[in-house]
């Protein structure tokens, strides 16, 4: 049986298109279809259902030193309402799964995890915990208890704050505050998002979603407001080159080779992989993740193997689609450390033909 979000009802009766992921039953995309949602969140602003991603609770007066040693990034840098990017290290040089910690105080953090992999990275942080090094914590995992939504588009801002007298502007990027919205008290509202067109996510008890939902709605129609599926979710985050774990990053990929070196801080602390990860910087990476733009029609997809010109294999597509808005086909792909410099010409095997492709 495939769980569902409080929204499941509603998304069927929208029409939506509907699928597995993540154990959950999800909309792919609605009558509208992928290319008119891409334009949507674009253009004006729509809103995703994804209450299917995991949230974490770490409390106790040694908290942040837990969280500096089992993630890369520097969480000392936070100030109280402002959330940070990074993952948990894997031990063996890989990504347990990326993440979003929210800081309310130096003792009580929230952990936004990728839906697929709750139960993995649960476990994890279980596994990690050691009361002799870190006192008494209180982990808690509410992933069961809350729903989210993703309003965004360059219109959310204005939209939304038809809905709650906290000052939206206010709230910088990569900030969050917890206030009255809809009439419902103790909602998050995040000023983050996975599409790079502007916007918030909202957390709220899963009891709380539909009368979320249909205030949105009730504002939104002087806004276009549309919902929005994965598809356009998966094309918006690959124009904006947002990597999705399970395609872009895993447990065999490290998150120099991915690119993410900026969320690894070596010299803040000591952390789960540090010696591994700067024993590679030292040695140089082998491989890494680019960006690519295909320069003759062709959609790449996950798997497909990029080469050189003359047909060997030197990689291979993490992620691909045909951009929406520019009908040209863009992905993702790790490739020997050698060809992976811009403006450097792969070549993308599709059906035994070489696609070439521009690194961007």
């Amino acid at each position: 049986m495939l769980k569902e979000t409080p929204f499941t009802a509603t998304h069927i009766a929208l029409g939506a298109r509907m699928a597995e992921f993540a154990g959950f039953n999800m909309p792919i995309q609605y009558p509208t279809g992928i290319q008119e949602e891409h334009r949507i969140v674009r253009e004006g602003v729509g809103v995703f259902d994804v209450s299917h991603m995991g949230e974490f609770w770490v409390k106790g007066e040694k908290a942040a030193d837990f969280l500096q040693y089992i993630t890369t990034n520097d969480i000392n840098k936070l100030d109280a309402g402002k959330a940070q990017y990074t993952c948990f290290p894997n031990g063996k040089g890989g990504i347990v799964d990326d993440l979003i910690i929210y800081k309310y105080s130096t003792t009580k953090y929230l952990l936004v995890v990728n839906a697929g992999n709750i139960d993995k990275d649960w476990a994890w942080v279980n596994a990690q915990y050691d009361k002799a090094r870190f006192g008494d914590l209180t982990l808690d995992n509410a992933s069961d208890k809350y729903g989210q939504l993703a309003v965004q588009g360059p219109k959310a801002t204005e939209m939304l704050q038809k809905l709650t007298d906290a000052d939206l502007s206010a709230i910088p990027y990569y900030s969050f505050r917890e206030w009255s919205f809809a009439g419902i008290q103790g909602v998050i509202l995040s000023n983050t998002g996975y599409t790079g067109a502007g916007g918030f996510e909202l957390y709220f008890k899963k009891e709380d979603g539909m009368q979320i939902w249909n205030a949105l709605f009730e504002v939104g129609k002087e806004y276009n407001l549309a919902p929005i599926g994965l598809g356009a979710r998966d094309s918006l985050r690959l124009e904006k080159w947002y990597c999705l774990y399970g395609h872009d990053i895993d447990d065999t990929t490290s998150p120099l080779e991915a690119g993410l070196g900026w969320i690894v801080k070596f010299d803040a602390k000591d952390f789960i992989d540090k010696q591994y990860l700067l024993k590679q910087k030292a040695e140089g990476l082998t491989r890494k993740l680019v960006h690519f733009e295909c320069l003759e029609r062709a959609i790449p997809r996950n798997g497909y193997e990029i080469c050189d010109e003359a047909g060997n294999t030197i990689g291979h597509v993490t992620s691909g689609i045909m951009l929406p808005t520019t009908k040209v086909g863009i992905g993702m792909g790790y490739v020997k450390i050698a060809y992976a410099k811009k403006e450097n010409i792969i070549y993308i095997k599709i059906r035994e033909k070489l696609y070439p492709a521009k690194i961007v």
